[in-house]
């Protein structure tokens, strides 16, 4: 039994600023730590999120901007935190690999390997991808081009250290087909173990010479060498909550048995993820991460939306126009997590005026306007009683709603999608409780104590669905608990006034 959380997001690379990948991630995970501190408690719950600030790419740009490696990330690295601030994103920590701690760790790992003969020095002759960073055989090239990226590649002969990471691939592959939780969602499982099955690993470049890439983590055995940006990034999530003692043990309060470690990563990096970093924490001798959740991508159309590419949306354009609790709310509720979804503002006002403003908005603006009407302002006082087969079914669905919110988050698929599902069922019985009553008749008719009961069931969903929203939508639950008072409301404006498409 675990009685602690540690969730993760990627390290984000700062040759560019964020997109809504970056942003889905966040959310995502800011909504799974919000939702464990309501569960475990704040002090239970650890949210690392960062930037990765090594590597080429990250020379390159500072160079065309005629600024230093650090003077570019310097620069960068606060429209993150700026976009994080504006997402109310709720990490714990911050980590940037620029740091010392964070230098200090690889360092160290590597020393540790090292020692142990996990690496090794030798002549290296192939093509690179300067995008990718990432050395490829002449075998594994698509058209001359690199596979992943499908880009130009450059012939490099250097010396570099190898990590021996073939000689774990039996391991590997034992590991996940008993593991079956460890990747998810159970396609992304598939996948690698398909790829491990059909081709055989080779042992991987983990450094580059000074000579050509200067800006990275030095190795303290070999000045003359950086660390190959991949790994020097995977090692933040280590970095960031613990240390080495002298003997090469790992030690860490957020990384032990009652520790529940979860990843959310996008599918692109998932290769990194599920086979380059379990065999750096084998080699370590230190436990595996609970699992490596790898998300779809987020489309325009049909392309994939990248910086490259030039066709990502800025999440401070979509916040600023729309509200980030819409925003984060669409993003979650729309596609399942893991799947591939299609952004359009088209999709999210639809959603918007559908959900929220009809559903949620409605449901309390409404009672709150028969609270002022028949009540004074005054929230009636009591537990209601189920006078009727609706109010019945609500009470159930109040009393079971914890339960499937449980099954959705607090297990490894993370359905947020089926989550907001379950509370905007509670959200639609009230409504059409609230149709089939016809609360104006009771107060016409003198039946004070059945309105009182319907009031009270109202009250009683609303309460709830603020309380379970909260992980996904933390200001609109803010504003609803606070406007439905304990006994007295403070009705405002409507939450979600509905969108007319042509003004957009």
């Amino acid at each position: 039994m675990t009685s602690k959380f540690y969730i993760t997001t990627p390290i984000y690379y700062v040759n560019a600023s964020a997109h809504i990948g970056h942003s889905y991630t966040t959310i995502a995970a800011d909504t799974l730590a919000r939702y464990n501190r309501n569960l475990l408690g704040k002090d239970k719950v650890r949210f690392l999120t960062g930037t990765d600030e090594h590597g080429q790419k990250i020379q390159r740009a500072a160079e065309k901007e005629g600024l230093s490696p650090q003077q570019f990330t310097d620069k960068i690295v606060p429209t993150f935190k700026n976009l994080w601030a504006k997402l109310d994103i709720s990490y714990d920590d911050f980590i940037r690999t620029t740091e010392e701690r964070h230098i200090r760790a690889v360092q160290r790992v590597l020393e540790i390997l090292h020692a142990k003969n996990e690496i090794y020095a030798a002549q290296y002759e192939g093509w690179y991808c300067i995008p990718c960073e990432t050395f490829w055989t002449e075998m594994q090239l698509v058209e001359n081009a690199c596979p992943d990226c499908k880009r130009p590649v450059e012939k490099i002969q250097e010396s570099n250290y190898f990590f021996k990471i073939s000689a774990y691939q039996d391991w590997l592959i034992d590991y996940l087909k008993s593991h079956l939780d460890f990747i998810r969602p159970a396609s992304r499982h598939e996948e690698v173990c398909r790829f491990l099955e059909l081709n055989k690993l080779t042992d991987l470049c983990i450094s580059r010479p000074q000579e050509r890439l200067g800006w990275g983590i030095p190795f303290s055995f070999s000045p003359e060498h950086v660390t190959y940006v991949w790994f020097d990034a995977l090692i933040n999530y280590i970095s960031a909550v613990g240390s080495f003692d002298d003997k090469g043990r790992y030690v860490s309060e957020w990384w032990g048995d009652d520790v529940k470690v979860v990843h959310l990563i996008g599918k692109d990096i998932l290769r990194q993820h599920a086979v380059y970093w379990p065999i750096i924490l084998k080699a370590l001798g230190i436990r595996m991460p609970d699992t490596v959740f790898a998300h779809g991508w987020w489309m325009l159309g049909e392309d994939k939306m990248s910086k490259s590419r030039g066709n990502v949306v800025s999440p401070l354009e979509m916040v600023d126009k729309f509200g980030v609790d819409v925003y984060r709310y669409f993003l979650l509720r729309d596609v399942p997590f893991g799947l591939d979804g299609n952004f359009s503002e088209d999709a999210l006002i639809k959603r918007f005026n559908s959900d929220l403003a009809n559903d949620l908005g409605n449901l309390v603006y409404r009672t709150l306007t028969m609270i002022e009407k028949y009540y004074q302002g005054n929230v009636p006082q009591g537990e209601f009683k189920a006078a009727d087969a609706q109010a019945e079914a609500i009470g159930v669905k109040i009393a079971h709603l914890g339960h499937r919110l449980a099954s959705n988050l607090g297990a490894g698929d993370y359905n947020f999608s089926l989550a907001l599902e379950s509370i905007w069922e509670l959200i639609n019985m009230a409504n059409k409780y609230v149709e089939d009553s016809k609360p104006w008749n009771l107060s016409k008719e003198g039946k004070t104590e059945e309105l009182r009961n319907f009031i009270l069931v109202l009250v009683g969903v609303i309460r709830k669905v603020s309380a379970a929203i909260a992980p996904f939508m933390p200001q609109a639950a803010v504003s609803i608990k606070e406007q439905i008072g304990q006994n007295e409301i403070k009705k405002g404006n409507p939450l979600f006034p509905r969108i007319e498409i042509k003004k957009v």
